[in-house]
């Protein structure tokens, strides 16, 4: 078989996708890091399974996932908020790009290069990977977070930096360009020909056409297409889209990705935005994996084992670099201490316009091959360390933060002794305590998150810092004297060491637990909690109850069944439970299944008991308070 094949190509892309990235993805190391690795064990300084040209043709396709994904996080960007951004654009990742091309430059220059090589080298080390990040941060829950906000708000400077850097770059050139420039490389020169003036206009008039185009066309076109109704056309247009603008952009010299960036932010505050998100979402996920892949594929083995020691030395003067820069600059703009870190590992790698400004830099003749080869593998290898930089950042530093902080601060002092206890009050301990103040009932609220403690403080809630566990505040918060211990935790297995306490210490106690789902809600009686609610049942039933109202049922019959489901889930928990203790899972699951088809038995007797059932007074009341029209 032709290993050249573009068929071929695509098949070992997927396939080492397919069978790695789950595995990274069981392991916690996210789904970045086993794209990186899968194109490291496929690529040509490996298994060289990518074939003689290195999976160019499939690299052609897969770095449009850049460019999607910033067309994605364009969408999600309405104008105003992005004004609203300006800010730390402008300061966050303007000092973040010029402090660290002047650090890295400096460390350059100590290592002898010349002013015009280490300026050079200086700013390509600047930028950070937007794909890298962005997934990883929206991956773990990060991306609206203060770290995730600056990071997005830095990168976002970095991919617009890259346009004056493509035009800077050729100035420091110190030799003739060499005659027949590929045509990659030609595409990331601006205009050539022209006057700078002319090329300034043009690529103004560039983005202002995007800017209008996006406005006054591209809706009106997507507002016809959407008539049709054909899924198919509208998902071809999005993609349209983005490869026209993608297309515009090579043509005057800008960078694809920033001009997608643009045509996302006049489409955020479309009718049309969540469908073309949609539409992109699958095409943007797969060519940002197989780009990953491709990042992987370039790190070249085999210099690494002709110069570890450079390549090391490298790759760590990189990230060190950009960590105390980072760091440096999050303290200047009084990030918290956990946030500064967050922010700081995110950025602390090479980004992927450093391969077209490097080869940018060696075909102008400003960096030699020997200058940039080593350097083109750090940046690959920095990227590919990216994940582990976050998992170390998320295993070690995070946890280690929380709990020095933590420690710090004493547990308060309980000086309310009431009939009620409420461990945690997140979202659901406070519609408990409301609920039973709001009817003249006080009750004594322990929760461990101190940031949340300071929170509901600021709104006017009495709440104490502790953990409700621990025998002391338990005692000082009156449990002698308290009548019901309400279980609120966010961490299931903290209130079970709540439970052992308080039935240990204070049997008195009436016990009452909140579990997220059925498992917790299995240990929960085994802790021997009797009452206990399931944190999404009552609302899951009272949904349900809805849909049966629109399909048809009326107001009482809906009710009714609803209340014989939930009688008979109730029974079937409990029963449930005692087989689970016995570790008999074959009995568990016949049991399960026989409760699950007596139930359907039961309603469906009582819906030919009864019949189509409607009561006037039940129907007409519940259709006014309850489905809306």
């Amino acid at each position: 078989m032709n290993n050249d094949n573009l068929l071929y190509q695509a098949f070992v892309f997927l396939a080492a996708a397919v069978i790695l990235v789950p595995i990274a993805k069981r392991l916690g190391l996210g789904s970045v890091l086993g794209y990186l690795i899968a194109g490291a064990v496929i690529g040509p300084f490996a298994l060289g399974l990518m074939g003689d040209s290195g999976g160019h043709e499939v690299m052609h396709f897969a770095e449009f996932g850049v460019v999607m994904m910033l067309f994605v996080i364009g969408l999600e960007l309405e104008p105003a908020r992005l004004w609203r951004l300006r800010l730390p654009v402008l300061g966050v990742g303007g000092l973040q790009v010029v402090l660290t091309a002047l650090a890295a430059g400096g460390v350059a220059m100590l290592f002898g290069l010349g002013v015009q090589m280490a300026t050079a080298v200086g700013l390509i080390i600047a930028m950070s990977s937007t794909a890298i990040v962005m997934q990883t941060l929206g991956e773990k829950g990060w991306t609206n977070t203060e770290g995730g906000q600056n990071a997005f708000a830095a990168l976002l400077f970095q991919d617009i930096s890259v346009i004056p850097i493509l035009a800077f770059l050729p100035l420091l050139a110190t030799v003739t360009p060499p005659q027949g420039a590929t045509a990659h490389e030609a595409t990331v020169t601006l205009v050539s020909g022209l006057p700078g003036w002319a090329q300034t206009l043009i690529v103004l008039g560039a983005m202002v056409g995007v800017a209008v185009g996006g406005r006054f066309l591209v809706r009106p076109a997507f507002r016809a297409i959407a008539k049709t109704r054909l899924r198919e056309v509208f998902t071809a247009a999005a993609l349209l889209l983005v490869i026209g603008i993608s297309l515009l952009m090579d043509q005057v010299g800008l960078s694809r990705a920033l001009g997608a960036f643009l045509a996302g932010v006049v489409l955020a505050g479309s009718e049309y935005r969540h469908e073309l998100e949609g539409d992109i979402a699958p095409f943007k996920g797969l060519l940002l994996g197989l780009f990953f892949i491709g990042v992987g594929a370039s790190i070249d083995f085999h210099l690494i084992a002709a110069q570890p020691l450079l390549i090391l030395a490298l790759v760590a003067l990189l990230v060190i670099v950009k960590l105390v820069v980072l760091l440096l600059l999050g303290r200047v703009f009084r990030m918290p201490l956990n946030q500064n870190f967050m922010f700081s590992f995110a950025l602390a790698q090479g980004g992927e316009f450093a391969f077209v400004l490097f080869s940018l830099s060696t075909s102008q003749g400003i960096l030699t091959a020997a200058v940039a080869g080593p350097l083109v593998v750090a940046v690959a290898v920095s990227m590919a360390l990216s994940p582990l930089l976050m998992v170390a950042y998320e295993r070690l530093i995070m946890p280690r933060f929380v709990s020095k902080r933590n420690e710090h601060r004493a547990a308060d002092t309980p000086d309310d002794h009431n009939t009620v206890i409420i461990a945690g009050y997140g979202r659901f301990g406070q519609i408990v305590g409301r609920l039973l103040s709001a009817n003249g009932i006080s009750a004594t609220v322990l929760e461990a998150d101190s940031d949340q403690v300071d929170l509901l403080r600021r709104w006017g809630n009495k709440v104490f810092y502790g953990d409700a566990s621990r025998l002391d505040l338990l005692t000082a918060a009156g449990a002698n004297q308290a009548k019901v211990l309400v279980l609120a935790l966010d961490s299931p297995q903290k209130n079970i060491e709540v439970v052992h306490t308080a039935k240990k210490h204070f049997p008195h106690l009436k016990l009452m637990g909140r579990a997220k789902g059925r498992i917790e809600a299995y240990d929960l009686l085994d802790a021997g909690v009797e009452d206990m609610q399931r944190e999404t049942f009552e609302s899951a039933l009272r949904l349900g109850m809805l849909a049966l109202r629109r399909l048809g049922f009326g107001a009482h019959q809906a009710e009714r069944a609803v209340g014989i489901f939930r009688r008979h889930d109730e029974s079937a928990l409990r029963e449930l439970a005692e087989l689970r203790r016995s570790s008999d899972e074959k009995a568990y699951f016949s049991a399960a299944r026989e409760r699950s088809q007596m139930m359907s038995k039961v309603l469906q007797a009582d819906i030919a008991d009864k019949g189509d059932f409607h009561d006037p007074a039940w129907d007409v009341e519940s259709l006014r308070t309850q489905v809306p029209s």
